[in-house]
């Protein structure tokens, strides 16, 4: 045990579904092309806008022909091997199943559908003795309206236009970003992130399988943000330093997001003002000059007796269902397995 009463944390693999473990910061493949000019000129960037957040698109979309797949295959098992990617465990356990193969439930697919979901910052209050705590929840962490499910027919009638087509979900088989750079759908930012047009980093990232053949190929090269050249913000910002400004790939074992996400204790070098979100981080994407100003909106209220339960680790089902409507599926509300992690980090948010 550890002086905070939670066990120390382990590499074990994630409990959280793949879905939420890719939609998560970072974890979504990270790849950045080998050709990036790492120049360290420093600047400060421009300053980050205001947008109206009627003129931000619901979605974007690129599509790619199956016969793509070796060729990003190939590139995937060569970051890896390259040591690209990280060697940490309860990563490397999480996406070794990714990888570009058709099912072979699917074997007539022609295309694939590559789709990014704008997607707005939450915040909740939790009271406690009068007050309330007003608690960031990043948009990888609750159910958004576009989900999965709905973007399917999103693709059938608005992407494809045809009936009579087969569409199946694979976000949780493909490595997304990288899915996502080569189609043309997002550039790599020096923070490993996606930006997408008209969205920057706030977006979540989906894939989907069809017969229907696309006349476009959208292949594109991979290419980083210029903006990124000459500003360095979001490794200054980066609390456990995790971003290398020389090759500009995440060191996971640094990443904070990887330990607020598990169960146990934080280690040492996790100070308390580094906590900042009910999950997860926005210290490299709050900061962007490419991304405009915060566009959030606000989730019910956590009553007093809710919170107490929270923070004294004693959820029962009544709990737990309050919690998954009122937070919108937030994946450590959602069971009494996956709860100590809420109650941990809550406590932590409060307290410091």
């Amino acid at each position: 045990m550890s002086e905070t009463g939670f066990p120390r944390f382990s590499e074990t693999p994630f409990r959280l579904s793949r879905r939420d473990f890719l939609e998560s910061t970072f974890f979504a493949g990270a790849l950045l092309p080998l050709s990036f000019d790492s120049e360290q000129r420093r600047g400060r960037g421009r300053r980050r806008r205001s947008v109206d957040p009627s003129q931000i698109p619901a979605y974007r979309y690129r599509t790619l022909p199956v016969s793509r797949f070796p060729a990003l295959q190939d590139e995937y098992d060569k970051a890896r091997g390259d040591g690209q990617l990280s060697r940490n465990r309860v990563f490397r356990d999480q996406i070794s199943p990714l990888s570009f193969k058709v099912p072979g439930n699917f074997t007539g697919a022609k295309s694939v559908v590559v789709v990014a979901v704008f997607a707005k910052t939450m915040y909740a209050n939790f009271r406690l003795d009068g007050q309330a705590y007003r608690i960031m929840v990043p948009f990888q962490y609750y159910d958004d309206d576009l989900n999965a499910e709905n973007l399917k027919n999103v693709v059938q009638k608005e992407v494809i236009k045809e009936t009579g087509h087969r569409v199946v979900d694979i976000t949780e088989q493909v490595p997304l970003k990288l899915l996502a750079a080569r189609s043309g759908l997002g550039r790599y930012g020096r923070n490993n992130l996606i930006f997408v047009d008209g969205m920057g980093s706030f977006n979540l990232l989906h894939a989907f399988l069809t017969d229907y053949a696309f006349s476009n190929d959208g292949w594109s090269s991979l290419d980083v943000l210029n903006e990124c050249r000459r500003c360095h913000r979001c490794d200054r910002s980066c609390p456990t330093y995790c971003i290398d400004r020389r090759s500009f790939i995440i060191d996971i074992d640094q990443c904070f997001t990887l330990y607020n996400e598990n169960t146990g204790a934080f280690p040492n070098f996790i100070h308390p003002s580094m906590h900042h979100a009910l999950m997860g981080c926005m210290r490299c994407q709050s900061p962007c000059p490419v991304n405009f100003n915060e566009v959030s909106a606000e989730l019910d209220d956590i009553s007093e007796a809710e919170t107490r339960k929270i923070l004294a680790g004693t959820p029962d089902d009544a709990l737990l269902k309050s919690l998954q409507r009122k937070l919108r599926g937030f994946p450590a509300a959602g069971s009494k397995e996956l709860f100590p992690i809420l109650t941990r980090n809550l406590s932590v948010l409060i307290r410091s």
